[in-house]
């Protein structure tokens, strides 16, 4: 089970670093592993789309992935990569945040399952509150050494002035304690010895690692760690951000439309890498969509699956149709009828950036001259005269369809009963918004 496992995930290039013997422990039967999930925000992105997909691989193949929610941690803040200390969240906030990324992550996997392997949610803010900081330095704090914990990448970068740091809290520095004190709560509790996660977490979670063994004095406890890389992109460029921010998991912070979108627009060598990570594909479907994808590269053949497949897992298969549809629509032989079928979300995000004019509803009941609708009303020409030059070299469509000077638009030409779109030639694009 296990080397199938590993294996698994080595093809797919998401193992970095691994401890020694966890490929063993795998192999002996269902093992219980957790990542740590950091309520930074009330959704998540597209990074942690790596570590949702890593519990779902370990799902199935019949080990018991725990999600941790860092209700407690996330009071905290990690360290791990930042050159600054991060703003404390107040509890509110941190109670919003919590419960928006358990919503995310319950779309993935289903914690009311009642197999043997079944996923669990938890929150180590449950353990933590009572925890008095007597207790912790006593019973926690006394068990690794400063030595340890200096040692550690994430800490030494901080206090060695790198990457423009000026220092490190001591809240900031028992980050990697109470990180460790999960694991070591999960493996009592729930017999949990794996822990996973971003490579930039391996200092944490060895961390973890060792204090299991430490609390557990004269007795026989082993524990695992195993990172995948960061997801890098081939130009340099921060995988996960568009010109518009953070692609989300939740439609309300990134639209179906723009998510497919992020991933339809990759590189030719990311999509090829991606498609291993973010997708459940079988290695001799990706090995052929590869070779068709590279003997006709102008197809987008890897693309359009891997956006697809993504779309899909994150989505559905309805919500990848509309986006797909959507962004064929501009080609589509029958757009006047396939554009109705948008809603009004997908429809903006396909004309985002084109220019806009509002003309009050009430005037298509009597029709807008063309001239007017291209000049005076919306200003998309500089003139009368302008607008009437291009309609008579027949360069204006209306949805798409050629119009001349005599047009009248009228509330059948509404998409939706609120939209007009003009195009000037192939390359420019209005819209009329009827108010």
């Amino acid at each position: 089970m296990s080397k199938t496992l590993v294996n698994e995930l080595r093809w797919r290039g998401m193992v970095h670093d691994i401890m020694p013997g966890t490929e063993e422990q795998l192999s002996k039967g269902m093992t219980t592993a957790y990542i740590g999930f950091d309520p930074t925000s009330d959704s998540l992105h597209i990074g942690s789309l790596v570590p949702i997909i890593l519990l779902v691989h370990l799902e199935r193949f019949g080990h018991k992935p725990i999600a941790l929610v860092g209700g407690a941690t996330g009071m905290i803040g990690d360290p791990s990569g930042k050159s600054d200390e991060r703003n404390l969240l107040d509890e509110a906030a941190l109670a919003k945040n919590v419960a928006g990324i358990k919503g995310v992550l319950s779309r993935f996997l289903d914690f009311n399952s009642e197999a043997p392997n079944a996923p669990v949610l938890v929150n180590n803010y449950d353990w933590m509150k009572d925890f008095s900081f007597i207790d912790f330095a006593r019973d926690v704090g006394k068990r690794i050494t400063v030595n340890y914990m200096m040692a550690k990448d994430s800490v030494k970068k901080r206090f060695s002035g790198e990457e423009g740091s000026a220092g490190m809290s001591f809240t900031e520095f028992t980050y990697q304690l109470i990180q460790g004190y999960d694991f070591y709560h999960l493996y009592k509790t729930y017999n949990c010895v794996l822990q996973m996660g971003g490579s930039d977490q391996w200092g944490n979670i060895t961390t973890g690692t060792e204090l299991v063994r430490r609390m557990h004095v004269g007795e026989e406890a082993k524990a695992y760690a195993m990172t995948c890389p960061l997801i890098t992109k081939a130009d340099g460029s921060k995988f996960g951000k568009s010109e518009g921010g953070n692609i989300w998991l939740d439609a309300d912070k990134t639209s179906v439309y723009k998510f497919y979108q992020f991933w339809l627009n990759t590189s030719d060598e990311d999509a090829e890498k991606y498609i291993k990570i973010f997708t459940f594909l079988d290695q001799a479907t990706i090995e052929e969509l590869v070779k068709a994808h590279n003997e006709a590269p102008h197809l987008r053949l890897l693309q359009k699956r891997l956006a697809e497949e993504v779309t899909t897992f994150v989505h559905s298969k309805a919500d990848f149709e509309v986006a797909e549809r959507a962004s064929n629509i501009l080609f589509s032989k029958t757009f006047k009828d396939d554009i109705r079928t948008l809603d009004e979300t997908t429809f903006l995000d396909v004309f985002e950036g084109v220019p806009q004019a509002e003309i009050p509803l009430s005037e298509f009941a009597e029709g807008v001259d063309m001239i007017a609708a291209l000049s005076a009303k919306t200003n998309f020409l500089d003139s009368n005269g302008e607008a009437r030059r291009a309609l008579k070299e027949n360069s204006i469509s209306v949805n798409k369809e050629k119009v001349g000077e005599s047009y009248v638009l009228t509330a059948d030409d509404l998409i939706n009963n609120r939209y007009i779109i003009i195009n000037r030639g192939k390359k420019k694009t209005y819209i009329i918004k009827a108010i």
